[in-house]
């Protein structure tokens, strides 16, 4: 359980501070980045395999119709993910998807609840409330459902309690997953080149480096992911997420001066308390 920790733990320190990355692409539409950020982690991740005589494995896996099915609905989930993020920063809105992320793990509890049985006590039950009034807060005032901060919470939970299902290797999960919807990615990023909409006709030669690594800073921290979900508890993991939406926060606030009106300010405390009170119960109760 350790080496799971380790490695979700690793994840989340570098989903952190990925919105630093994702912004310097802000020059680009975001479902072009999106695009190229599946084409260039499948690119990655086929190297690995290759590099570390996977491929059989791999040719094995692909005949696990049981599994295949269960990487091809986290597969969705985790593009309808990437691209809401993407979006959210580059549209200003990092605050809103740090909201998403202090979500999830509440989500995940309640997941885990249904689909594997992990207990729900008191104090779960009562951060989950103290989430939901979080939730209706803007809703309230504002009259508008928080729609990326909830679908990018959701996309994620949802994606995080298929992989538990997912037994083959990280690499080759992340592989399988990125490859179902690269057909569109290859078909996305031609049709923007050939309107002189892609990174080709915008960015520098320097500039163009960037594009690759979107598949490098996406795979990796994916990889320890679908490691570490499959060694730590899905309560756990849940707990070190965290992290990962505290640094987005700060990011937003801090660094690219993101509005934050009292109304947020009051939303985030109610779902801080909801993570004081869940976080209390799983530590108490491991």
């Amino acid at each position: 359980m350790k080496k799971g920790i380790l490695y979700i733990l690793s994840c989340y320190l570098l989903w952190g501070v990925l919105p630093i990355f994702w912004k310097m692409l802000q020059s680009l539409n975001p479902i072009y980045v999106l695009a190229s950020r599946i084409f260039w982690s499948l690119i990655f991740c086929l190297i690995i395999i290759l590099l570390s005589n996977q491929t059989s494995s791999l040719c094995k896996f692909l005949k696990n119709k049981r599994e295949m099915i269960f990487l091809f609905f986290s597969s969705i989930f985790i593009t309808i993910n990437w691209g809401l993020y993407i979006y959210a920063v580059v549209s200003g809105h990092i605050v809103e998807g740090s909201l998403a992320y202090f979500l999830s793990p509440l989500i995940s509890v309640l997941l885990g609840f249904f689909f594997y049985g992990e207990k729900l006590d008191k104090s779960k039950v009562i951060a989950i409330i103290f989430a939901f009034i979080g939730v209706l807060i803007p809703i309230i005032y504002y009259g508008k459902i928080p729609l990326i901060s909830l679908s990018i919470a959701f996309s994620f939970s949802i994606y995080g309690a298929l992989k538990k299902n997912v037994k083959s290797s990280s690499i080759i999960s992340v592989f399988i997953e990125t490859l179902y919807v690269t057909p569109i990615a290859i078909f996305i990023i031609i049709f923007f080149e050939k309107n002189s909409l892609g990174a080709l006709n915008i960015f520098s030669k320097l500039e163009l480096i960037l594009i690759p690594l979107t598949g490098v800073l996406t795979a990796i921290p994916q990889l320890l992911f679908a490691k570490g979900i499959k060694l730590a508890p899905l309560s756990l993991s849940g707990i070190l997420m965290y992290i990962n939406p505290f640094m987005q926060f700060l990011l937003g606030i801090l660094i690219y001066k993101e509005q934050f009106s009292k109304i947020d300010l009051l939303t985030f405390i109610f779902i801080w308390i909801a993570l004081i009170i869940y976080m209390k119960s799983v530590l108490v109760n491991n």
